[in-house]
């Protein structure tokens, strides 16, 4: 009698169909990477990872019990919904469960194997030979482009030859057999000798390449063609030997000759230089410009990162210390090494070293430049590299003021009036410093900003005409006549003004000289001056010429703006404030750029005039000077451009492939090769179809045509050369095009 143990059955059939509809979408994804690459390796790695990805996807783990029970339940009518009582145990029942258990029992013991767990097999099938049917697809399109660029993997990564001329069918081709090249790198880069057969070769500047062929047959002359230079092969024990220094990218090629005196030509291959970078050196926890003052630590504390490509050899600090102004300056420059030794050899470092200031000699009011400097392993001449340059100060506690004998002895001029660049220094400073001081020292900082924006708007406003503070604020309320003061009583005389320092005031500072009006106004009003529409008033500012009209404008507003940034710092929002310094930041330099006058200084000086035949007439000696002189235009390209214009007379046929032409197409390969080593993916091809023209099998009506649509696509264009050209106007003509003009 069946029980719980076929219900198992059934759950593991389940699962075991899920493993298998995972297998078969992991087996067609590696199927596919396989054909794509031929790799072995390649397609185990995509089988494991896919076969993981699918399974966890899937998940046939989480077919339970239950899910095999209710499965039954709704695909067997004879489970009657009570399959489930076959994996409780009979103890368990009551008597009718056990008669239900026992029905159960006997009627899905010969339906329930036949019952097919759910799965998709078959669409797991189809997937999987759609995704190898696809990678051959995509190997059958590489192998379509790599025949197309004359990369095949048949010839991809060896040297062949062909002969220049058609040979008689029984003249014997010698054939390279054996082909070996070492590339030495230089000793600094720590890299072991790499060999390969590949033509197409990359290394380091330096590096030494060894050829070595070996030919089946009688051969002679066999030479390498670089760039137009050649260089023999030297025969040892059989077999050819080239050395060449890797000094600069390039292309090249083989050729030689047999025993009966048939040239032999190979294909184009590429000679890639790789530079040795210089270190890279970045100072880390430093910024730019430090200040100290005299009784504080004067350390700066810094990390610095150097890495290279091949190794490091030696890294140091050069410190310059500037001492006076002016004239008297001077400086000294010293060389500071880090305290831990520097291992030579090691790509990356992270170097500490303090900087005492004391410890070099430095002084109130000194400035010290420095910057860390690194040096590579390259050899002769190793790359030299060095990070940016930091600064540090120690304020001078040292300063001469200006000061009046007499009285209070105050200089209430101020020393400089702050620029609206500085002004926007010193507020993201100040935004920046918020969190770490106090909001006492907050709000007085962020007025004082105010009250230097204030000072440099009416230092702009004097240009104008302004000699006070014409206009209120944007929005302020002016005192109405007769209204008092604030501070004084009933509109009085405010006793403690000549004791007080207003910085609010109309004419703070005593900027400009006060004039007594109180006799000028009598409560009369002034007549009109009927004149006052005609006249050209300086004292107005509105009429004053100081500048024309667009740049008063301008000032003009940039003075607005000006307005808005200092009420946002005495309401102590600087970040409010910042964009409206931006603002007339930007229109102060462009009124600045606006009034610039450049003058072309000419230098010519006028012959002197003999008094005696001034204004006599005489002008029989005088002659006019005429100066001609010829220029030798040199077209571009004049080799490629006779390469086109000889392979026109190819494809017509006009004359056969002779030996001058040969020389000619390696001309115009020269010409192009300079171009080709910036360049190499767009000049390439046409190097390789000149190259191929020295192959007789090639001497083909469609590969001329070939080449020559080649050479036209990268020829560059002719600059025209200035010359008067013929035109023809009548009245037709000139009605034509303006009927042509009306309907554009």
């Amino acid at each position: 009698m069946m029980g719980a143990g076929d219900i198992k059955q059934f759950q593991r059939r389940w699962q075991q169909s899920i493993y298998v509809e995972a297998i078969l979408y992991a087996v067609g994804f590696a199927g596919g990477i396989y054909v794509l690459t031929h790799n072995v390796i390649f397609g185990i790695i995509a089988l494991v990872v896919s076969g993981a990805i699918t399974i966890f996807i899937l998940r046939p783990w989480q077919v339970s019990q239950e899910k095999a029970v209710a499965y039954i339940d709704a695909h067997l009518p004879q489970a009657g919904y009570s399959s489930g009582l076959l994996l409780s145990p009979t103890h368990e029942l009551s008597n009718l469960s056990k008669l239900q258990q026992y029905r159960i029992a006997q009627q899905l013991q010969p339906v329930l194997p036949k019952l097919t767990p759910p799965h998709r097999l078959f669409r797991g099938a189809l997937v999987m030979f759609g995704l190898i049917v696809l990678g051959l697809a995509g190997s059958f399109v590489l192998t379509k482009l790599g025949s197309r660029s004359g990369e095949s993997p048949s010839n991809k990564e060896q040297i062949t030859f062909a002969p220049k001329d058609s040979l008689p069918t029984t003249t014997k081709v010698p054939e390279l057999t054996g082909t070996k090249i070492s590339i030495q790198y230089p000793a600094y880069t720590g890299k072991a000798t790499q060999y390969t057969t590949n033509p197409n070769i990359k290394a380091v500047q330096g590096s030494r390449v060894v050829w070595n062929l070996e030919f089946e047959g009688d051969v002679r002359n066999v030479q390498m063609d670089l760039m137009g230079s050649t260089f023999d092969f030297t025969k040892t024990e059989g077999k050819y030997r080239l050395s060449q220094n890797l000094e600069a990218s390039g292309f090249y090629s083989f050729t030689f000759k047999d025993n009966s005196g048939n040239d032999y030509v190979s294909d184009l291959y590429s000679l890639e230089m790789v530079t040795d970078e210089p270190p890279m050196v970045q100072i880390e926890g430093l910024d730019n410009y430090s200040y100290f003052e005299f009784d504080e630590d004067k350390s700066l504390r810094f990390n610095t990162n150097i890495s290279d490509d091949f190794g490091i050899t030696d890294a140091y600090i050069i410190a310059t210390v500037s001492k006076g102004s002016g004239e008297s300056v001077k400086f000294r420059e010293e060389k500071v090494r880090f305290d831990s030794a520097i291992p030579k050899g090691r790509k990356s470092l992270r170097l500490q070293q303090p900087l005492d200031l004391d410890a070099l000699q430095m002084d109130p009011g000194d400035e010290l430049y420095f910057y860390v400097e690194a040096l590579d392993q390259k050899t002769p001449s190793p790359n030299v590299a060095r990070s940016e340059t930091y600064f540090a100060v120690i304020r001078d506690t040292i300063t001469d003021e200006f000061a009046v004998e007499g009285g209070l002895g105050v200089d209430l001029m101020p020393d400089y009036f702050r620029s609206q660049r500085q002004l926007i220094i010193d507020t993201e400073k100040l935004i920046a410093d918020r969190p770490n001081i106090s909001e006492k020292d907050f709000k007085f900082r962020s007025n004082e900003l105010g009250f230097d924006q204030k000072q440099l708007r009416l230092k702009y406003g004097q240009f104008m005409g302004d000699e006070t503070e014409m206009q209120a604020a944007a929005g302020a309320v002016s005192h109405e006549e007769g209204e008092a003061e604030p501070g004084s009583e009933e509109g009085g005389e405010d006793v403690l003004d000549e004791y007080s320092h207003k910085h609010d005031s109309d004419n703070e500072h005593n900027l400009v000289e006060e004039h007594d009006h109180g006799n000028e106004d009598q409560g009369q009003e002034e007549e009109e001056d009927p004149l006052h529409d005609y006249l050209h008033n300086h004292s107005d500012p509105e009429e004053s010429t100081l500048f024309e009209k667009s740049l008063k404008a301008k000032l003009r507003d940039a003075l607005n703006i000006m307005w808005d940034a200092e009420l946002y710092l005495r309401l102590y929002e600087p970040k409010k404030s910042l964009p409206y310094q931006y603002e007339a930041l930007e229109i102060i330099q462009e009124i600045k750029n606006s009034a610039r006058i450049y003058v072309h200084r000419i230098g010519f000086d006028p012959p002197p005039i003999k008094e005696e035949n001034r204004l006599s007439g005489d002008i029989e000696n005088i002659e006019n000077f005429d100066k001609q002189e010829a220029y030798t235009y040199q077209i571009s390209f004049a080799s490629t451009r006779a390469a086109i214009s000889r392979l026109e007379e190819l494809i017509q046929g006009e004359t056969p492939f002779s030996d001058s032409d040969s020389a000619l197409f390696m001309d115009a390969g020269n010409e192009l090769a300079q171009k080709a080593i910036s360049e190499p993916l767009k000049y390439l091809d046409v190097l390789q179809g000149l190259r191929d023209l020295e192959k007789a099998v090639n001497r083909t009506t469609d590969n001329y045509i070939m080449v020559q649509k080649n050479l036209l696509s990268v020829l560059p264009e002719v600059a025209d050369n200035p010359k008067q050209k013929a035109k023809y106007q009548d009245e037709i003509n000139l009605l034509y095009l303006k009927e042509l003009g009306l309907y554009e």
